[in-house]
């Protein structure tokens, strides 16, 4: 265990403090060199005497809780992607960092940005139950755009003017902040709102804020895809050309064709038929006068939108593939420079090779201030492989590995029922190889089985009229009570803990608790929650754990659900900008009995008809997707992406307005094409890289619900515990922060122990498996990293290892860059 005199190998941001080492130098040369100072590690190191002893250990103290911070802070922006040049680089702005890195100032950042977006629905046109008063609103988004300057003004403290304007993305929130606050004044004082399309930019508020870091990967993947994805457009809009022109020139001369009546027309009749939503009705016009003419149709459909539109999802793929890649490759090199950011920190100039407990206990007291003593001693060990008294930086490495670790002792025995008398014993013991069984498991999947196909039939069977309040199914009691006992015996066999940390255990269990839920429900006439019953059928997936490949398939869609919620996020974001738009221009624009001189009338109109004695109301019903308001926008784009029949809305919108509103339709197209593309490619490569990794790692289990994720197992003797302790008295005095600790040895005596195992757990991500399926590439790339970062072993000698240094990244071992360049990504 180090002394309380090691003195940090770099002294940071403590302006205060940043003298001490010169001063102990000029004291060396006062001395003659004698007395009260060693040479240790070619470093002058001062032995004082009583007199200033405390003082300086304060001095220390002081620079070494500055050195754990700024630590933390590094390991932080590795563990965030953060760009290195925002590091902040004094105590002012490392204030301003503090404040502004916090969930209190996120979840501030998150509600700004709601906040902003939702006044559209109280804007005009407003949804009618939510409509506000100008000055109220205006008010709103002036507070509220206060709050987003307030945010811009401690993100310029903590950067700096230089670094402020540098960083492109907080530029770009700047301007549009300057033209919102203008536009919101302008509102104010006019009381009357004008044509404002700049509503469309206020979802950059929300896309900045930390909680959407997701949202913004997707969008630069997007940007990262275009370049190949216009190439292939471009190609399909040149071939889209040459037929229009081709069909304006054979089909024009037919004057009841309406769609090749003008090259304008041809051209948006083609474009629609490339989503296939006016087909046949393109063609029958020119098939009805001469039949040869579908050719020309065959033709054009084969090659734009057989060939080139597969041909554009190929090479989407293809270029989304290796930007996941490179991604993945630029976020592993940006924490492996944190982590030697880090490194130089935390050692001392004494031992300038390795990590103690007491440095390492530091900075987790910064990095995870609510983990427990006991929690930062195990994760020290699982990263001390080597048993050595402190921690390298190989060891330091595998860092981001082990902080995310959940930790519990690991019982005595093989079972939870090691410990019960004899018969109990037994019993448990037959009850945790009945479970564990082929036969059991395959028996439930037989009665899983028997159930789907009875719940087919029993629904099959059931006539319209039909009312759950008055009918429970027996069967219904019959499977539930099976499904019941089952999880009753796995959790007596394999214990509460074992049970539950598995996930298809999870997924049994609350279908199962749900179904008791909605058996409730029926028995009780408990009509509001008879929804619940519908989720029976949810037990039939459990099938799929009977394949390997179907396990693939649901492994990878439950891998998918966060990073699909963050695609659908930005599908909205995309929704609500061309909203805004839509309203600006389309407002009140449809209505019933509207386009009477449009292709689409039919679709728009509102009339009664007489049947004999009879009166019906006809409607066309299109009337209905308009852009009135935000929620019917959202809607009618949403039938836009899907495609079916959107010419008509997009006709009908134009009969009424100008032929030039259908670039905005075209466009919206296009950029839900590539969004969905997007979609589509991340889907694909999902399950490609599952297959490849199953592949690659075969790793069959003979249980399919044995899910152990990521585990790592550290043994504590009672000398450590003991040792751990004394040393956590000296830094950490607080009892709370040593109870944990303390209970390492309770444990120990309750158990009469000399050691305890504890196993830390956590769930296996899509990191995880990228480190086993690049294994090899991933040396490659640390080598080209520290070829690129580290200079020669002699060259780092060369340094005065008595001048402190303010700024880590200058020092030159290694020598650590301020900026990652294209190591950093976000």
């Amino acid at each position: 265990m180090e002394s309380d005199d090691d003195v940090p190998l770099i002294l940071t941001w403590d302006e205060a403090n940043s003298g001490l080492l010169n001063e102990e130098a000029e004291r060396v040369d006062e001395n003659g060199g004698a007395g009260n100072y060693d040479i240790v590690n070619n470093a002058v190191i001062s032995t004082p005497g009583p007199q200033n002893h405390r003082a300086q250990n304060v001095s220390l103290r002081q620079s070494w809780e500055m050195n754990y911070q700024e630590a933390a802070i590094y390991l932080q922006e590795g563990e965030n992607n953060d760009k290195f040049f925002t590091h902040p680089r004094n105590p002012k702005a490392l204030a301003a960092y503090l404040f502004a890195h916090n969930h209190l100032f996120y979840m501030m950042e998150l509600l700004t940005g709601l906040l902003l977006m939702m006044l559209s629905l109280c804007e005009a046109p407003a949804v009618p139950s939510l409509r506000l008063d100008v000055y109220v609103h205006a008010t709103l988004e002036l507070l509220a755009l206060v709050m987003v300057a307030f945010e811009l003004c401690m993100k310029l403290r903590w950067l700096g003017f230089h670094t402020f304007i540098r960083h492109k993305r907080t530029m770009v929130k700047t301007c549009v902040l300057l033209l919102q606050f203008v536009e919101a004044i302008v509102v104010l004082i006019r009381q009357t709102s004008h044509v404002r399309v700049t509503r469309a930019l206020r979802p950059i508020f929300l896309v900045d804020c930390r909680y959407c870091g997701a949202v913004r990967r997707n969008l630069r993947q997007i940007f990262q895809s275009l370049p190949p994805f216009i190439d292939i457009l471009l190609l399909l809009l040149f071939f889209m050309v040459i037929f229009a022109i081709l069909g304006f020139c054979l089909f024009s001369p037919n004057t009841s064709d309406p769609y090749f009546s003008t090259l304008e027309n041809s051209l948006v009749s083609l474009f629609v038929l490339l989503t296939t939503a006016n087909f046949p009705d393109v063609m029958m016009p020119a098939y009805s006068k001469n039949r040869w003419s579908c050719v020309f149709f065959i033709v054009y459909l084969s090659i734009e939108l057989y060939f080139i539109m597969n041909l554009l999802l190929a090479v989407v793929f293809d270029t989304f593939n290796d930007v996941e890649k490179m991604k993945f490759k630029s976020l592993l090199l940006h924490k492996r420079s944190a982590i030697d950011h880090a490194f130089q920190l935390l050692v001392s100039r004494q031992r300038p090779m390795g990590v103690s407990l007491k440095q390492f206990d530091g900075l987790m007291r910064f990095y995870r201030p609510r983990m427990s003593a006991r929690d930062r001693f195990l994760t020290y060990k699982a990263l001390n492989t080597s048993g050595a008294a402190m921690l390298s930086l190989q060891d330091f490495y595998k860092f981001y590995e082990v902080t995310g670790l959940k930790w519990k002792a690991r019982r005595s025995g093989e079972h939870w029922f090691d410990d019960l008398p004899h018969t109990t014993f037994l019993i448990f013991k037959g009850i945790n190889l009945l479970v564990k069984s082929k036969g059991f498991q395959y028996a439930m999947y037989v009665v899983v089985a028997i159930n789907g196909v009875w719940i087919l039939v029993e629904t099959y069977t059931l006539n319209s009229g039909f009312s759950w309040s008055k009918f429970v199914p027996w069967s219904y009691i019959v499977f539930l009570t099976i499904y019941g006992v089952e999880v009753l015996l796995k959790i007596s066999g394999l214990g509460p803990m074992a049970y539950f940390s598995s996930g298809w255990n999870l997924f049994d269990f609350s279908v199962t608790v749900f179904a008791f839920l909605g058996l409730i429900a029926l028995a009780f006439d408990m009509e509001p929650f008879y929804f619940i019953v519908v989720l029976r059928p949810l037990q039939l997936l459990r099938l799929f754990k009977i394949k390997q490949r179907y396990r693939n398939v649901l492994d990878t869609m439950f891998e998918l659900f966060p990073r699909m919620a963050s695609l659908g996020l930005t599908l909205i974001i995309f929704y609500y900008s061309f909203a805004i738009v839509g309203m600006e221009f389309f407002a009140d624009v449809v209505y019933p009995n509207c386009c009477n001189t449009s292709t689409v009338a039919d679709s728009y109109r509102q009339i009664n008809v007489t049947y004999g004695n009879k009166t019906v109301l006809e409607e066309g019903y299109y009337y209905l997707n308009n852009f009135n308001n935000i929620l019917s926008s959202f809607v009618t784009l949403f039938e836009l992406t899907v495609v079916n029949n959107w010419y008509i809305t997009m006709e009908g919108v134009t009969s009424m307005t100008s032929h030039w509103s259908r670039l905005y339709f075209m466009t919206f197209y296009i950029v839900t094409m590539v969004v969905m593309t997007i979609i589509v490619a991340f889907i694909l490569d999902a399950f490609v890289f599952r297959m490849n990794y199953s592949r690659k790692n075969r790793e069959p289990l003979e249980n399919p619900e044995d899910e152990n994720g990521i585990v790592f197992e550290v043994e504590v003797s009672r000398d450590e515990a003991l040792a751990t302790l004394e040393l956590y008295k000296q830094t950490c005095p607080g009892l709370s922060s040593l109870s944990s600790l303390q209970g390492v040895l309770q444990a120990m005596d309750r158990g009469g122990h000399s050691s305890l195992v504890y196993l830390g757990r956590r769930s296996r991500t899509k990191s995880d498996l990228s480190m086993k399926m690049y294994e090899e590439e991933i040396q490659e790339w640390y080598a080209e990293y520290s070829r690129e970062n580290l200079p020669e072993p002699d060259q780092s000698l060369e340094r005065d290892v008595d001048s402190p240094v303010s700024d880590p990244s200058s020092f030159p071992e290694p020598q650590l860059n301020s900026q990652t360049g294209p190591h950093s990504i976000n």
